[in-house]
């Protein structure tokens, strides 16, 4: 179920000159994706603009013309960074399965396996140690990174509430807390540098999700 991921490998420069329409996208991703790493790498205060700008072939001047400063570049490559990490809708509709537990499960696995890899943690540290500074980049995250799959998820928990299975009153909030119960902890774990074997993860999913059903039961 792990979706390959991009790599966080940095292109070959492209040459310089006057580029056309799409050699200008193109070093403009090559900036943003470049932009990324740095920040990942480095965090914010250490990254300068004339190291970006350098490593990607062009002058400060260009980088400056589409970003006014290093904040506006770092809300961009971070967005940039998140969406290129995503779920595709595709993964997420795959996690659906015979039952409404393993399709659960297969949801809190898809976003803990997606939030625990190497970039994954080094993208979460990034956001809880820049939030001081960008609150609303924790919003970014969640609109790109997580919602798409909460979203699928309370078309779920609707569907199951219509045939009587489960009594969900807001669905959107219940998927969220299924989010935050399921998923937070293991990935908070992660994140703080120790290591989680493969069969406490599956060990926690699994109580959780059990704990989900059993309160949104019908009474």
């Amino acid at each position: 179920m792990t979706e390959k991921r991009a790599s966080i490998e940095t292109p070959a420069p492209i040459r310089a000159g006057r580029p056309t329409r799409e050699q200008a996208d193109a070093r403009h991703a090559q900036l943003l994706d470049c932009a990324f790493i740095h920040f990942l790498e480095k965090g914010f205060e250490p990254t300068t603009i004339e190291a970006l700008a350098a490593e990607v072939s062009m002058t400060k001047r260009t980088v400056y013309a589409r970003y006014p400063d290093k904040a506006s570049l770092f809300r961009a490559a971070v967005r940039r960074g998140t969406e290129r990490r995503a779920a595709s809708p595709e993964t997420i509709t795959a996690t659906r399965a015979e039952t409404l537990e393993q399709t659960l499960i297969n949801i809190a696995m898809l976003r803990i396996e997606l939030a625990g890899t190497p970039e994954g943690v080094k993208l979460q540290r990034l956001i809880n140690t820049e939030a001081y500074r960008f609150p609303d980049i924790f919003q970014t995250y969640y609109e790109v990174a997580a919602l798409p799959t909460v979203r699928f998820l309370a078309g779920i928990l609707e569907d199951e509430t219509r045939a009587g299975h489960l009594a969900i009153e807001d669905a959107m909030l219940s998927a969220n807390v299924f989010m935050s119960m399921v998923v937070s902890a293991p990935v908070r774990f992660l994140i703080s540098g120790n290591e989680l074997p493969a069969q406490d993860v599956d060990r926690r999913v699994r109580f959780a999700v059990r704990l989900f059903l059993k309160g949104a039961e019908p009474r």
